[in-house]
């Protein structure tokens, strides 16, 4: 089989290349490209039984172009950005990466409520510039109530790194669950009681714009909205109004309604006490290498299924 990485993942082409070994022992061709040339995928997948990718956009066009494509390995958590009916009607298996960045976006939830409450960037640029006080006082997150919004691997992980940090820890999640620690309440109760909302659920047709301008209505004037989930489940344009108006106090993304970079004309751009990260939460070392384990297990398996060596 012909397997192509569109891309190498974060990491060195070299280090790819070694955990595919087995693959090429086999007798599979593999072929790793250098970089992420989106403009390029059509011409690079061709021929390809199998294509690694993380979060470029697949739409029918590709799938067009690519008639022997069997599997596509997401290194990525969402699928999202791919045309799951295409690949379902062309019998196209999809495998994510799932658990990957459990650690990474968890620990970058954490810092980016620190990051807000105490103005980490502002005082960095004061700082920077030799002159002016620092901004007004911080505040502490070691007994706030943080609301948990969507209860997998990540949110649980975020709660107790939360709880470390002394803080009370409620919990919305589609389906109610056993987490040490955590109170499970309605979406109203969460909004209405919580000090920090967290966003961590996925992206689909029953979560797109999750929290709109009435929802921020619930929420305490002081409190402050985390989402590293997808940008889409906040109401983008809602949310920059609240902001401006004082309904909330604040909100750290790493994620938009798009990938970055943010047009010009976007809300969050000019609205007060924001913390704006480029979808960085998956970007860490440790979790580039384990997602490359998980990607070339769910190529071996998928391989192993069809009871293929070569």
């Amino acid at each position: 089989m012909k397997i192509v990485f569109l891309e190498p993942l974060g990491l060195a082409v070299e280090a790819v290349e070694k955990a595919c070994l087995e693959l090429k022992k086999q007798g599979h061709e593999v072929v790793v490209y250098p970089d992420r040339r989106p403009e390029l995928n059509i011409e690079r997948a061709a021929g390809a039984d199998v294509v690694v990718e993380s979060n470029m956009p697949l739409r029918k066009e590709f799938f067009d172009a690519c008639p022997n494509l069997k599997m596509l390995s997401i290194a990525f958590t969402g699928l999202d950005h791919i045309d799951m009916d295409e690949c379902e009607r062309r019998g196209i298996i999809v495998k994510n990466a799932a658990g990957y960045s459990t650690e990474a976006v968890a620990e970058e939830t954490i810092c980016m409520m620190i990051g807000l409450y105490r103005h980490v960037i502002e005082n960095d640029r004061i700082t920077r510039s030799c002159k002016g006080p620092s901004m007004a006082p911080g505040r502490e997150i070691a007994g706030k109530t943080v609301g948990v919004i969507g209860m997998g691997a990540i949110g649980q992980r975020t709660a107790a790194l939360a709880q470390a940090f002394g803080c009370k820890v409620i919990a919305w999640n589609r389906m109610p669950k056993q987490v040490s620690g955590v109170t499970f309440v309605d979406k109203e109760t969460l909004l209405r009681e919580s000090d920090i909302v967290a966003l961590h659920i996925a992206l689909n047709s029953e979560t797109r714009n999750f929290l709109t301008a009435k929802d921020f209505a619930i929420m305490k004037p002081t409190s402050i909205i985390v989402n590293a989930a997808r940008g889409p489940v906040v109401n983008t344009n809602d949310l920059g109004e609240a902001l401006k108006n004082g309904v909330i106090a604040g909100a750290a993304l790493d994620v938009y309604d798009g990938e970055p970079p943010l047009k010009e004309d976007n809300p969050l751009l000019t609205a007060p006490n924001t913390l704006l990260l480029p979808h960085i939460g998956f970007s860490t070392k440790e979790a580039f290498e384990e997602r490359l384990i998980i990607v070339v297990e769910n190529i071996v398996r998928f391989i192993a299924a069809l009871g293929m060596t070569n």
